[in-house]
């Protein structure tokens, strides 16, 4: 994923082409591309949402990728939006 930049909003599939961490592959939503820390050729930082399997925020991540390992997913998931008269649910 070289070509196009990161940006809010998309939904990447992690897997170890991304990080020797994701020997479990998870899925996050961007929120942005940290631009500002100085990283290795290729490497980036991103903060991000990791969602379950039903899409929903699960927690919130700070993560070192490697763009070349990052794989957008085609159709997004879907943002659950709350109930009317709630407040939105926290993410740890």
């Amino acid at each position: 994923m070289t070509g196009r930049p990161i940006v809010p909003g998309d939904v990447l599939h992690l897997t170890r082409a991304a990080s020797p961490q994701f020997v479990k592959p998870i899925t996050v939503r961007v929120i942005r591309e940290v631009r500002d820390r100085h990283t290795y050729h290729g490497w980036t930082w991103i903060e991000a949402y990791e969602l379950d399997a039903r899409g929903d925020a699960v927690a919130k991540r700070e993560l070192f990728v490697l763009r070349e390992g990052l794989r957008r997913l085609a159709v997004a998931l879907r943002q659950a939006a709350p109930a009317r008269g709630t407040s939105p649910a926290r993410v740890r």
